[in-house]
């Protein structure tokens, strides 16, 4: 074990005593980038323990010094943002102007967790509404959960960690962070601004390395009062049967959809789309994966994608003007190379892309995809989009709705008629107007409906997750 100032940072060991490492190689060039302990159950356990025995300290900090804290870890992320995003880019290989992003939001995301921690209050409650009641004075408060569980995915490794830890330790909590294995580094130097600020509370924060072993280990225990974790239905599903009785908030997996109407800007549709489906190599929960394009505008629509598409640098990661650099491992490749021989044979063809150039999987449109072909039925995850021509907007929403998923969907129409209709009709956690469902503002509430996940993220209403209310009366 290392101990670093005011947390723990949880190295597993042989029975040698000596750590286990395991590097972590680069997606684009196989180079070795970072290092990171292997932990077991056992170090999990200690983690949770150090955790729940911090609690105390933890809940009765003055919020000013929470917000001091948060504060002093966004001034110091910044200061150190170039580091932070040549970091992102070594380990999943994002490319570099989007590691900045990435950088810029987590920043903005701590922000915003602190000036929502001004408002994470209760509210009078009059007890002589009704007749059977009487005067009081009664209240309610929010008061933190005690110790918080957090796994994070590996495609966004920083801000979606920023995400959960930032609202659990502003709310007062403790936190133990499994963050992904694709990128060990960025979660060990982002937990260090938090160990090393002056404001920092003493083991309110926990670092373990790991995998299914860690994961099971964190969920099952009776330490944690809410597990927060984004990534796969599989695992959601495992971690839901294996929780017991404490909250549980998932931000699972999506099948994003939007619907080119004939009124819509065809050629903004399009530049927009052609972003939207291949940003971060396709690997993001709202990336579009199905285009529903109405029958008559379809053809244009087509042409005008496959053209943008065309447009986007694929290349190295380090490159300044890089879009889309490699998927994160070979199996992902090897799944996407699955889902565009199954199309293939199913009838679709391929517009753009449709394999490999070197180590980068090429950004592919398939057209002429209809509802039966398995490529629109599950997340694909990867920078594979789907065009499937409608006759209408009414057949457009009822194919969007018939998923699995509910994450988020859009429409590009200048038709106030069908904006409404939409805004009813769409069955998912949010909806987007004449722009992608990729699209997410880190302030508003996200999260899905169906196998898309339970509870919100978004700094307000993680903080609600984070918390408890107390009901108070003084007669």
């Amino acid at each position: 074990m290392f101990d670093v100032a005011k947390a723990q940072i949880f190295f597993g060991s042989t029975e040698k005593n000596k750590p286990l490492q395991q590097e972590r190689k680069s997606p684009f060039d196989a180079q070795v980038v970072s290092t990171a302990p292997i932990c077991n159950a056992e170090d999990t356990l200690k983690a949770l323990k150090i955790a729940k025995s911090a609690t105390k300290e933890a809940s009765k900090s003055p919020l000013s010094q929470r917000i001091l804290w948060l504060e002093d870890v966004a001034l110091q992320l910044h200061t150190q943002k170039e580091a932070f995003a040549m970091m992102l880019t070594k380990e999943v290989a994002k490319p570099i102007a989007f590691s900045r992003i990435e950088v810029e939001r987590c920043i903005e995301t701590i922000k915003l967790t602190a000036m929502e921690l001004a408002h994470l209050h209760g509210e009078t409650i009059p007890t002589d509404i009704m007749p059977s009641g009487k005067k009081t004075l009664a209240y309610f408060r929010r008061e933190p959960v005690g110790v918080v569980a957090c796994i994070t995915p590996f495609n966004f490794p920083l801000n979606l960690v920023a995400h959960k830890i930032a609202p659990a330790l502003g709310a007062g909590n403790t936190v133990v962070l499994k963050p992904t294995p694709e990128a060990p580094m960025i979660a060990y130097m982002f937990v260090k601004l938090f160990v090393e600020s002056k404001y920092a509370i003493k083991d309110a924060i926990s670092l373990v390395y790991g995998d299914a072993e860690v994961g099971s280990t964190m969920v099952q225990s009776d330490i944690p009062r809410v597990i927060s974790f984004t990534g796969s239905v599989t695992v959601g599903n495992i971690i839901t049967k294996q929780a017991g009785i404490k909250k549980v908030s998932l931000e699972l997996g999506g099948n994003a959809a939007t619907y080119i109407d004939t009124s819509a800007d065809l050629a903004f549709s399009a530049k927009r789309c052609a972003f939207g489906a291949f940003y971060n190599s396709g690997q993001v929960c709202i990336s579009l994966q199905r285009i529903y394009v109405h029958a008559s505008v379809y053809d244009e629509f087509a042409t005008l994608i496959a053209h943008e598409t065309q447009q986007l640098k694929v290349g190295s990661p380090y490159e300044e003007d890089t879009f889309l650099g490699p998927l994160i491992d070979a199996e992902s490749k090897k799944r996407a190379n699955g889902w565009i021989a199954s199309a293939l044979s199913e009838g679709a063809i391929a517009l753009t892309g449709g394999g490999q150039d070197d180590n980068i999987f090429l950004p592919t449109i398939m057209a002429d995809v209809t509802d039966e072909m398995k490529i629109i039925c599950e997340e694909v995850f990867a920078p594979i989009v789907s065009l499937i021509k409608v006759p209408s907007y009414e057949i457009a929403i009822e194919k969007m709705n018939n998923s699995p998923y509910g994450l988020q969907f859009s429409i590009f129409t200048n038709d106030l008629r069908l904006t409404q209709a939409f805004i009813e009709d769409a069955q998912c956690g949010g909806v987007v107007i004449n722009d992608i469902p990729t699209l997410r503002f880190d302030v508003q509430p996200y999260g899905g409906s169906k196998l898309s996940g339970v509870g919100r993220e978004g700094p307000k209403w993680a903080l609600e997750e984070f918390t408890e209310v107390k009901s108070i009366v003084i007669c």
